[in-house]
């Protein structure tokens, strides 16, 4: 009995003197690893500043170049559709030419003939001392460049060759003109003011008519810079602009720490700057780090509490043993709420999970939180006849394949099985982009399909509209649209309820 008893006292004092050394090793590291937090902040604030700012100046430049890129490919298009039209006047011309305005969003749409001779929607005029690349004998290949119009105006002209004719006439380019205004539009950041963006030329001439904050308000931002760096760290930033490279310095502007980022924007000859305050990103930096210290300093002080409260290191097993009951029960909830949502036949989304996920949209959209957003609605041909003819097996069979072809052709998108042979596809981002392309190569192997007698799926798409408050707006087109298609499916021989 005895010997029990000092067991017992053993065993209590280990796990008392244990605890309290326990606790004074985590005081002691949560200390120095404040004290590290604290210093690593501000080691990191330059760092981040630099990164960030990279990103966010090449992803900007990217924005202009798609630009670029999409409109060149609408000139393309636009051309094509007027060489096919067999213009005879000047009045037809204007007319498509306005047409291919508003039809493309191409902004100021001209063709220029061999005599240099340019066509717009309202006029026409000689163009070889508007527009450098007219002077070229010839335009073999397509051409950025800046024009300076009236007062502080600047737009942004694109030019391709093209080769048709048309009035007796043979045409030899064409091109728009962007103004600069709308590119900085299309540019703007939302951050209250603390983002700051510029598009300047090789010598540092502003283009966009921007400030970059308090640091450099100047039209040329070379001549501001030269200011408040090194003389060296300027002479690298002109030779960056004048070679088409990027960059980024950090200056000191009353009291305040900014840095700076450019780069370039390719066949432009722009570069694009970004200013940030560090204090923004610091600021930031430091409510995390602030949130971390203050967890640690709680973790503190629970560790001391426990310490008094000498009954929880009895407790312990107690407590171990409750959290894994707790995490069992959440577990098996979490696997119940899955099972709920979850198609048992085909492993899809259900039509639980459908309006789970369509309540949750209605309420974004009518916040206006959403606009890219498309409706894909499936139903799968001969479902009855062939549960009529082969049995229910095969019909689960069907539709089990149906829901896998679904899958394959919208794969960044979420796809519910809503009913027997009904299937609906939820896209956004990726899904949202490619939703034409995926579903003609879907359409394409449907009519391949009825030649070969396979699985058969009419479907039908829409996008939400500013006019739609609910999704179900959105499946109600796509879901006549469905039907449409597979009326033309049943014309070409797919099986029907009918047959």
């Amino acid at each position: 009995m005895k010997e029990k008893k000092i067991n017992e006292k053993t065993f209590v004092m280990t796990a008392a003197i244990g605890s309290v050394i326990i606790t004074a090793i985590l005081i002691i590291n949560t200390l120095w690893a404040t004290r590290q937090m604290v210093f690593a902040t501000n080691e990191a604030v330059s760092a981040v500043s630099s990164f960030y700012l990279e990103a966010m100046a090449d992803d900007l430049s990217k924005t202009i170049t798609n630009l670029i890129d999409n409109n060149i490919e609408e000139m393309k298009v636009a051309v094509d559709i007027i060489d096919d039209e067999g213009i005879e006047t000047q009045e037809e011309l204007r007319s498509l030419l306005g047409k291919a305005e508003s039809l493309m969003s191409l902004s100021r749409f001209a063709l220029v003939d061999d005599n240099n001779v340019v066509y717009t929607r309202y006029t026409t005029y000689t163009g070889g001392s508007r527009h450098e690349f007219l002077s070229e004998e010839a335009v073999d290949d397509r051409t950025v460049s800046t024009v300076y119009l009236y007062g502080s105006s600047k737009q942004l002209c694109l030019a391709i060759p093209v080769d048709f004719s048309a009035m007796g006439k043979h045409f030899r380019s064409c091109f728009v003109q962007i103004d600069v205004d709308d590119i900085v539009n299309l540019l703007d950041v939302d951050d209250e003011e603390r983002t700051y963006i510029g598009l300047y030329a090789k010598n540092g001439e502003n283009i966009s008519d921007t400030s970059l904050g308090s640091v450099i308000q100047e039209n040329n931002i070379l001549d501001a810079a030269k200011d408040l760096v090194s003389e060296e760290t300027w002479s690298r930033m002109c030779g960056d602009f004048d070679e088409g490279k990027g960059g980024s310095l950090t200056v000191t502007s009353h009291g305040a720490e900014e840095t700076l980022s450019y780069v370039p924007v390719p066949e432009t000859g722009w570069e694009l700057a970004v200013l940030i305050r560090e204090g923004t990103i610091y600021d930031q930096i430091h409510g995390i780090s602030e949130q971390n210290i203050n967890i640690s300093r709680s973790q503190i002080a629970l560790t001391l509490i426990s310490i008094l409260i000498f009954a929880v290191i009895l407790l312990i097993q107690l407590s171990t043993i409750a959290g894994e009951k707790i995490e069992a029960e959440m577990e098996n909830s979490r696997t119940y709420q899955s099972m709920a949502n979850t198609d048992s036949m085909t492993g899809l989304k259900n039509k639980h999970a459908y309006s789970d996920d369509e309540h949750f949209l209605n309420t974004e959209i009518q916040n206006g939180n959403i606009s890219d957003l498309a409706v894909v609605a499936c139903d799968v041909n001969g479902l009855k006849f062939v549960n009529d003819n082969e049995g229910h097996a095969a019909g689960d069979r069907l539709i089990k394949e149906a829901g896998d072809i679904i899958c394959e052709y919208y794969d960044h998108g979420a796809v519910y099985r809503t009913g027997g042979d009904e299937f609906v596809v939820l896209l956004r981002g990726k899904g949202y982009d490619t939703l034409e392309k995926a579903t003609e190569e879907l359409n394409r192997k449907m009519e391949e399909n009825i030649k070969t007698d396979g699985v058969v799926i009419s479907v039908g798409y829409s996008v939400l509209r500013k006019e739609d408050r609910e999704l179900r707006d959105v499946f109600e087109r796509a879901d006549k649209m469905m039907y449409e298609r597979k009326k033309e499916l049943k014309k070409m021989g797919a099986k029907t309820r009918d047959n």
